[in-house]
């Protein structure tokens, strides 16, 4: 007990504490109903025990040489600053118009083996019974760099058709530049496979129209001025762009 100055009874006694609840009884789970027929044995991953489960090894596996340098070289191309000259065999032709020109380019197939057995066998005969034969020269799709290069060079081609994965690069590297400077209209496409099967060919780096039939010239028309507007127009536009900076 204290007093203050005016007189008055200060109490020291000590606040009282919170009274405690009594906790609530912890509820009892239930036991788990287990059948006596069907007994848990944890699996052992030891030596002699369970096969352990299966992981990806895709980080661990020895890939063949070839697909670590397709890896590398595509790594490098993300890392490193392409040169226009082979950054624009990335850029291909769209999928409608790709359609179309495949379509006409597989009416120009040349012949395969059986059919020129065929055909000399049947020249022979007519040969042998005296008869003159025709010899009219077919309208077909030329492949082989160097013929393809001769026919742009002599100026006899009306299209060339590049395939964008030709490995190594440096056998077409220069193909567009020589289109482009005579003037013939040239594109690039998806997969040398898909041009070497036009030729019956495993892969095929080119391919070269030379001419068409009648019937075709109005469709191949229209599919020159599309590839022109989209590859010879738009380069040397912006080769002129560059010059003017």
């Amino acid at each position: 007990m204290m007093v203050d100055f005016n007189g008055a009874v200060i109490s020291m006694q000590a606040p009282k504490r919170g009274v405690k609840v009594a906790a609530a009884p912890a509820k009892k789970k239930p036991e788990k109903v287990v059948n006596p027929l069907f007994e848990k044995r944890p699996k052992q991953f030891g030596i002699g025990g369970a096969l352990p489960p299966k992981r990806d090894l895709h980080r661990f596996v020895k890939w063949p040489k070839v697909v670590r340098i397709q890896r590398k070289k595509r790594i490098l191309r993300q890392r490193l600053k392409v040169p226009p000259a082979l950054n624009q065999f990335t850029k291909t032709l769209d999928k409608n118009l790709a359609t179309n020109l495949f379509k006409l380019l597989l009416k120009y197939r040349p012949e395969d083996r059986a059919a020129k057995k065929e055909r000399l066998l049947k020249r022979a005969q007519a040969e042998s019974e005296g008869k003159t034969v025709e010899a009219k020269k077919p309208i077909v799709v030329k492949y082989g760099l160097n013929h393809i290069t001769y026919l742009i060079e002599q100026n006899k081609a009306q299209l060339v058709v590049i395939a964008h994965d030709v490995d190594p690069i440096e056998l077409v590297v220069w193909l567009p530049a020589l289109c482009r400077k005579m003037e013939i209209p040239y594109c690039i496409v998806k997969g040398k496979s898909r041009l070497g099967a036009i030729v019956h060919q495993k892969t095929a780096s080119a391919l070269c129209l030379t001419t068409v039939k009648n019937e075709d010239k109005l469709e191949f028309s229209k599919i020159l001025e599309a590839i022109k507007a989209n590859f010879n127009d738009k380069l040397i536009a912006k080769e002129a762009a560059q010059r003017m900076t």
